[in-house]
Protein backbone atom coordinates (compact mmCIF):
# COMPACT_ATOMS: atom_id res chain seq x y z
CA UNK A 1 0.00 0.00 0.00
CA UNK A 2 1.37 3.40 -0.96
CA UNK A 3 1.66 6.03 1.76
CA UNK A 4 3.85 8.69 0.13
CA UNK A 5 2.81 12.28 0.75
CA UNK A 6 3.87 15.72 -0.44
CA UNK A 7 3.62 19.17 1.13
CA UNK A 8 3.32 21.69 -1.69
CA UNK A 9 3.63 25.47 -1.88
CA UNK A 10 0.92 25.45 -4.54
CA UNK A 11 -1.80 22.88 -4.00
CA UNK A 12 -5.53 23.03 -4.80
CA UNK A 13 -4.74 26.36 -6.49
CA UNK A 14 -8.10 26.41 -8.26
CA UNK A 15 -9.56 27.32 -4.86
CA UNK A 16 -7.40 30.49 -4.81
CA UNK A 17 -8.38 31.98 -8.20
CA UNK A 18 -11.27 33.95 -6.73
CA UNK A 19 -14.99 34.30 -7.37
CA UNK A 20 -17.41 37.12 -8.20
CA UNK A 21 -16.56 39.69 -10.89
CA UNK A 22 -16.92 42.53 -8.37
CA UNK A 23 -14.16 41.13 -6.16
CA UNK A 24 -11.91 40.20 -9.07
CA UNK A 25 -12.25 43.72 -10.48
CA UNK A 26 -10.87 44.96 -7.13
CA UNK A 27 -7.89 42.55 -7.34
CA UNK A 28 -9.41 40.34 -4.61
CA UNK A 29 -8.81 43.00 -1.93
CA UNK A 30 -12.14 42.26 -0.26
CA UNK A 31 -11.26 40.33 2.91
CA UNK A 32 -12.46 43.22 5.09
CA UNK A 33 -15.35 44.54 2.99
CA UNK A 34 -17.13 41.44 1.67
CA UNK A 35 -20.73 41.39 2.93
CA UNK A 36 -22.92 39.29 0.64
CA UNK A 37 -23.45 35.71 -0.53
CA UNK A 38 -19.89 35.61 -1.92
CA UNK A 39 -18.51 36.10 1.59
CA UNK A 40 -18.63 32.33 1.95
CA UNK A 41 -15.55 32.30 -0.28
CA UNK A 42 -13.78 35.55 0.67
CA UNK A 43 -14.50 35.72 4.40
CA UNK A 44 -17.47 33.80 5.85
CA UNK A 45 -17.80 36.34 8.68
CA UNK A 46 -19.39 38.72 6.15
CA UNK A 47 -22.44 36.48 5.77
CA UNK A 48 -24.00 37.87 8.96
CA UNK A 49 -24.84 41.14 7.15
CA UNK A 50 -27.38 39.36 4.93
CA UNK A 51 -30.95 40.52 5.35
CA UNK A 52 -32.43 37.86 3.06
CA UNK A 53 -31.41 34.88 0.94
CA UNK A 54 -29.05 35.50 -1.98
CA UNK A 55 -27.89 33.52 -4.99
CA UNK A 56 -24.68 34.09 -6.97
CA UNK A 57 -23.40 32.67 -10.28
CA UNK A 58 -20.13 33.23 -12.12
CA UNK A 59 -18.45 32.07 -15.33
CA UNK A 60 -15.00 32.69 -16.78
CA UNK A 61 -12.58 30.99 -19.18
CA UNK A 62 -8.81 30.53 -19.27
CA UNK A 63 -6.19 29.45 -21.80
CA UNK A 64 -8.15 30.85 -24.77
CA UNK A 65 -11.35 29.11 -23.61
CA UNK A 66 -9.68 25.73 -23.17
CA UNK A 67 -10.41 25.73 -19.42
CA UNK A 68 -13.67 26.86 -17.84
CA UNK A 69 -14.21 28.14 -14.31
CA UNK A 70 -17.74 28.14 -12.88
CA UNK A 71 -19.12 29.04 -9.46
CA UNK A 72 -22.51 29.04 -7.75
CA UNK A 73 -23.40 30.02 -4.20
CA UNK A 74 -26.42 30.37 -1.94
CA UNK A 75 -26.64 31.96 1.50
CA UNK A 76 -29.37 32.95 3.94
CA UNK A 77 -29.66 34.39 7.45
CA UNK A 78 -30.77 32.00 10.18
CA UNK A 79 -31.74 34.80 12.56
CA UNK A 80 -30.54 38.32 13.36
CA UNK A 81 -27.18 36.99 14.61
CA UNK A 82 -26.19 34.09 12.33
CA UNK A 83 -26.19 32.92 8.72
CA UNK A 84 -25.26 29.92 6.59
CA UNK A 85 -24.04 29.45 3.04
CA UNK A 86 -23.07 26.85 0.46
CA UNK A 87 -20.99 27.18 -2.70
CA UNK A 88 -19.54 24.99 -5.44
CA UNK A 89 -16.59 25.67 -7.74
CA UNK A 90 -15.64 23.73 -10.86
CA UNK A 91 -12.42 24.32 -12.78
CA UNK A 92 -12.07 21.94 -15.68
CA UNK A 93 -10.67 21.09 -19.08
CA UNK A 94 -12.99 18.90 -21.11
CA UNK A 95 -12.61 16.75 -24.23
CA UNK A 96 -8.86 16.18 -23.92
CA UNK A 97 -7.47 13.84 -26.56
CA UNK A 98 -6.16 10.57 -25.10
CA UNK A 99 -3.58 9.36 -27.61
CA UNK A 100 -1.97 6.69 -25.40
CA UNK A 101 -3.48 3.95 -27.59
CA UNK A 102 -2.91 5.71 -30.94
CA UNK A 103 -0.30 3.15 -32.02
CA UNK A 104 -1.33 -0.50 -31.88
CA UNK A 105 0.88 -3.46 -30.96
CA UNK A 106 2.01 -3.82 -34.59
CA UNK A 107 3.20 -0.20 -34.69
CA UNK A 108 0.34 1.03 -36.85
CA UNK A 109 -1.31 4.40 -36.28
CA UNK A 110 -5.05 4.02 -35.79
CA UNK A 111 -6.96 7.25 -35.16
CA UNK A 112 -9.99 5.24 -34.09
CA UNK A 113 -8.05 4.37 -30.93
CA UNK A 114 -8.10 8.02 -29.78
CA UNK A 115 -10.54 8.71 -26.94
CA UNK A 116 -11.55 11.77 -24.96
CA UNK A 117 -11.35 12.49 -21.24
CA UNK A 118 -11.82 15.41 -18.88
CA UNK A 119 -9.90 16.73 -15.92
CA UNK A 120 -11.88 18.68 -13.35
CA UNK A 121 -11.45 20.12 -9.87
CA UNK A 122 -14.45 20.66 -7.59
CA UNK A 123 -14.68 22.60 -4.35
CA UNK A 124 -17.75 22.30 -2.09
CA UNK A 125 -17.87 24.82 0.76
CA UNK A 126 -20.29 24.90 3.72
CA UNK A 127 -20.23 28.17 5.67
CA UNK A 128 -21.51 29.34 9.05
CA UNK A 129 -21.22 32.88 10.44
CA UNK A 130 -22.23 34.49 13.71
CA UNK A 131 -22.11 37.88 15.40
CA UNK A 132 -20.07 38.07 18.61
CA UNK A 133 -21.20 40.01 21.70
CA UNK A 134 -18.86 42.88 20.87
CA UNK A 135 -20.74 45.16 18.47
CA UNK A 136 -19.26 45.00 14.96
CA UNK A 137 -17.19 41.85 15.57
CA UNK A 138 -18.21 38.74 13.60
CA UNK A 139 -16.69 35.37 12.79
CA UNK A 140 -17.28 32.65 10.23
CA UNK A 141 -16.05 29.14 9.47
CA UNK A 142 -15.89 27.07 6.29
CA UNK A 143 -15.82 23.31 5.91
CA UNK A 144 -14.48 22.38 2.48
CA UNK A 145 -14.67 19.17 0.48
CA UNK A 146 -12.30 18.91 -2.49
CA UNK A 147 -12.85 16.52 -5.38
CA UNK A 148 -10.30 16.24 -8.19
CA UNK A 149 -10.61 13.93 -11.21
CA UNK A 150 -8.12 13.25 -14.02
CA UNK A 151 -10.08 11.08 -16.44
CA UNK A 152 -9.77 7.42 -15.53
CA UNK A 153 -6.16 7.88 -14.47
CA UNK A 154 -6.58 9.28 -10.97
CA UNK A 155 -8.97 10.96 -8.56
CA UNK A 156 -8.84 12.37 -5.05
CA UNK A 157 -10.90 13.54 -2.11
CA UNK A 158 -9.80 16.29 0.25
CA UNK A 159 -11.11 18.03 3.35
CA UNK A 160 -10.20 21.26 5.14
CA UNK A 161 -11.35 24.28 7.17
CA UNK A 162 -11.19 28.08 6.91
CA UNK A 163 -11.71 30.67 9.65
CA UNK A 164 -12.64 34.32 9.08
CA UNK A 165 -13.09 37.37 11.32
CA UNK A 166 -14.40 40.84 10.53
CA UNK A 167 -14.64 44.00 12.61
CA UNK A 168 -16.65 47.02 11.43
CA UNK A 169 -16.46 50.42 13.12
CA UNK A 170 -18.23 53.36 11.48
CA UNK A 171 -16.89 53.48 7.90
CA UNK A 172 -13.81 51.36 8.69
CA UNK A 173 -13.68 47.61 8.06
CA UNK A 174 -11.03 45.09 9.09
CA UNK A 175 -10.81 41.42 8.20
CA UNK A 176 -8.68 38.31 8.65
CA UNK A 177 -9.12 35.11 6.65
CA UNK A 178 -7.13 31.97 7.52
CA UNK A 179 -7.42 29.37 4.75
CA UNK A 180 -6.73 25.67 5.26
CA UNK A 181 -6.08 26.32 8.95
CA UNK A 182 -5.68 22.63 9.77
CA UNK A 183 -3.96 22.00 6.42
CA UNK A 184 -6.09 20.40 3.72
CA UNK A 185 -5.42 16.78 2.82
CA UNK A 186 -6.05 15.28 -0.61
CA UNK A 187 -6.00 11.49 -0.77
CA UNK A 188 -5.37 10.26 -4.33
CA UNK A 189 -6.46 6.99 -5.86
CA UNK A 190 -4.45 6.05 -8.96
CA UNK A 191 -5.62 3.49 -11.50
CA UNK A 192 -2.44 1.47 -11.98
CA UNK A 193 -3.74 -0.15 -15.17
CA UNK A 194 -4.38 3.24 -16.78
CA UNK A 195 -1.10 4.58 -15.41
CA UNK A 196 0.75 1.70 -17.08
CA UNK A 197 -0.45 2.93 -20.49
CA UNK A 198 1.56 6.17 -20.09
CA UNK A 199 4.36 4.95 -17.86
CA UNK A 200 6.74 4.22 -20.72
CA UNK A 201 5.53 6.92 -23.11
CA UNK A 202 8.59 9.10 -22.45
CA UNK A 203 11.83 7.37 -21.53
CA UNK A 204 12.97 8.31 -18.05
CA UNK A 205 9.65 10.01 -17.20
CA UNK A 206 6.58 8.81 -15.27
CA UNK A 207 8.43 5.72 -14.07
CA UNK A 208 7.09 5.80 -10.51
CA UNK A 209 3.58 6.25 -9.21
CA UNK A 210 2.99 9.80 -7.87
CA UNK A 211 2.44 10.52 -4.18
CA UNK A 212 -0.98 9.48 -2.94
CA UNK A 213 -1.34 12.16 -0.24
CA UNK A 214 -1.12 15.87 -1.03
CA UNK A 215 -1.07 18.47 1.75
CA UNK A 216 -2.13 22.10 1.33
CA UNK A 217 -0.46 24.38 3.88
CA UNK A 218 -2.33 27.29 5.55
CA UNK A 219 -2.56 30.79 4.07
CA UNK A 220 -3.44 34.07 5.78
CA UNK A 221 -5.14 37.14 4.33
CA UNK A 222 -5.35 40.41 6.27
CA UNK A 223 -7.51 43.22 4.93
CA UNK A 224 -8.60 46.77 5.64
CA UNK A 225 -11.18 48.92 3.86
CA UNK A 226 -13.02 52.20 4.21
CA UNK A 227 -16.10 53.61 2.51
CA UNK A 228 -16.34 57.32 1.69
CA UNK A 229 -19.70 58.94 0.83
CA UNK A 230 -19.99 62.16 -1.16
CA UNK A 231 -23.19 64.25 -1.34
CA UNK A 232 -25.32 61.18 -0.77
CA UNK A 233 -25.15 60.03 -4.40
CA UNK A 234 -21.50 59.02 -4.76
CA UNK A 235 -19.43 56.50 -2.81
CA UNK A 236 -15.88 55.22 -2.89
CA UNK A 237 -14.59 52.08 -1.20
CA UNK A 238 -10.83 51.76 -0.91
CA UNK A 239 -9.43 48.41 0.20
CA UNK A 240 -6.06 46.78 0.81
CA UNK A 241 -5.00 43.18 1.41
CA UNK A 242 -1.87 41.40 2.52
CA UNK A 243 -1.96 37.83 1.19
CA UNK A 244 0.50 35.58 3.03
CA UNK A 245 1.85 32.09 2.39
CA UNK A 246 4.01 30.32 4.93
CA UNK A 247 6.64 29.31 2.38
CA UNK A 248 9.21 31.01 0.16
CA UNK A 249 7.68 31.94 -3.20
CA UNK A 250 8.12 34.55 -5.94
CA UNK A 251 5.96 37.07 -4.06
CA UNK A 252 7.39 40.59 -3.89
CA UNK A 253 8.12 40.09 -0.16
CA UNK A 254 9.56 36.65 0.42
CA UNK A 255 11.53 34.95 3.18
CA UNK A 256 12.12 31.33 4.09
CA UNK A 257 9.21 31.38 6.53
CA UNK A 258 6.61 33.66 4.92
CA UNK A 259 5.84 35.39 1.62
CA UNK A 260 3.57 38.42 1.23
CA UNK A 261 1.68 39.64 -1.83
CA UNK A 262 -0.14 42.98 -1.38
CA UNK A 263 -3.29 43.98 -3.27
CA UNK A 264 -5.20 47.26 -3.64
CA UNK A 265 -8.78 47.69 -4.82
CA UNK A 266 -11.21 50.56 -5.43
CA UNK A 267 -14.93 50.72 -6.14
CA UNK A 268 -16.67 53.94 -7.19
CA UNK A 269 -20.46 53.90 -6.98
CA UNK A 270 -23.25 56.19 -8.13
CA UNK A 271 -26.58 56.02 -6.22
CA UNK A 272 -25.98 52.29 -5.59
CA UNK A 273 -26.84 51.72 -9.24
CA UNK A 274 -23.64 51.86 -11.30
CA UNK A 275 -20.16 50.84 -10.14
CA UNK A 276 -16.68 51.25 -11.60
CA UNK A 277 -13.83 49.20 -10.16
CA UNK A 278 -10.07 48.87 -10.40
CA UNK A 279 -7.40 46.94 -8.58
CA UNK A 280 -3.82 45.76 -8.71
CA UNK A 281 -2.22 42.71 -7.11
CA UNK A 282 -0.26 39.52 -7.73
CA UNK A 283 3.09 41.29 -7.36
CA UNK A 284 5.77 38.77 -8.33
CA UNK A 285 9.56 38.79 -8.71
CA UNK A 286 10.19 37.31 -12.16
CA UNK A 287 13.63 36.29 -13.42
CA UNK A 288 14.36 37.37 -16.99
CA UNK A 289 16.34 35.46 -19.62
CA UNK A 290 19.38 37.67 -18.99
CA UNK A 291 19.38 36.71 -15.31
CA UNK A 292 17.95 40.00 -14.05
CA UNK A 293 14.74 40.25 -12.05
CA UNK A 294 11.75 42.52 -12.49
CA UNK A 295 8.51 42.97 -10.57
CA UNK A 296 5.39 41.93 -12.46
CA UNK A 297 1.86 42.64 -11.30
CA UNK A 298 -1.75 42.10 -12.35
CA UNK A 299 -4.03 45.12 -12.96
CA UNK A 300 -7.79 44.49 -13.13
CA UNK A 301 -10.81 46.61 -13.98
CA UNK A 302 -14.54 46.04 -13.72
CA UNK A 303 -18.03 47.48 -13.95
CA UNK A 304 -21.31 46.63 -12.26
CA UNK A 305 -25.01 47.41 -12.44
CA UNK A 306 -27.52 46.87 -9.63
CA UNK A 307 -31.28 47.33 -9.78
CA UNK A 308 -34.05 46.04 -7.50
CA UNK A 309 -32.06 43.19 -6.02
CA UNK A 310 -30.35 42.03 -9.22
CA UNK A 311 -26.66 42.80 -9.71
CA UNK A 312 -24.67 42.06 -12.88
CA UNK A 313 -20.89 42.46 -12.79
CA UNK A 314 -18.05 42.18 -15.29
CA UNK A 315 -14.29 42.11 -14.71
CA UNK A 316 -11.35 42.09 -17.08
CA UNK A 317 -8.25 40.68 -15.43
CA UNK A 318 -4.69 41.20 -16.64
CA UNK A 319 -5.24 44.38 -18.68
CA UNK A 320 -1.54 45.11 -19.15
CA UNK A 321 1.64 43.36 -20.20
CA UNK A 322 3.06 43.40 -16.66
CA UNK A 323 1.00 40.54 -15.35
CA UNK A 324 2.08 36.97 -14.87
CA UNK A 325 -1.54 35.92 -14.38
CA UNK A 326 -4.01 34.47 -16.84
CA UNK A 327 -6.13 36.71 -19.06
CA UNK A 328 -9.84 36.31 -18.48
CA UNK A 329 -13.23 37.93 -18.95
CA UNK A 330 -15.37 37.28 -15.89
CA UNK A 331 -19.15 37.60 -15.67
CA UNK A 332 -21.20 37.18 -12.52
CA UNK A 333 -24.79 37.54 -11.38
CA UNK A 334 -26.11 38.11 -7.87
CA UNK A 335 -29.81 37.94 -6.98
CA UNK A 336 -31.47 38.96 -3.72
CA UNK A 337 -34.27 36.40 -3.51
CA UNK A 338 -36.50 38.82 -1.61
CA UNK A 339 -37.55 40.26 -5.00
CA UNK A 340 -39.64 37.14 -5.61
CA UNK A 341 -41.74 37.62 -2.47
Amino acid sequence: MLSAQSVRKYSNEFMNIGVDARSLGMANAVTAGTNDVNSGYWNPAGLVTLEDSQLSLMHSSYFANIATYNYAAFAKPLDDRSAIGFSIIRFGVDDILNTTQLIDQQGNIDFNRISLFSTADYGFTFSYARKLPLDGLNYGVNAKIIRRVIGKFASSWGFGFDLGIQFVKNDWMFGVMARDITTTYNIWTIDEKEFATVQAAVEGQNQELPETTEITIPKLQIGMARTFNFRGDYSLQAAANLNMRFAQTNDIISTESVSVDPALGFEFGYIDLIFLRAGVGNFQNVRQLDGSEQVNFQPNIGVGFQYKGIQIDYALTDIGDQSVALYSNVFSLKVDLSIFR
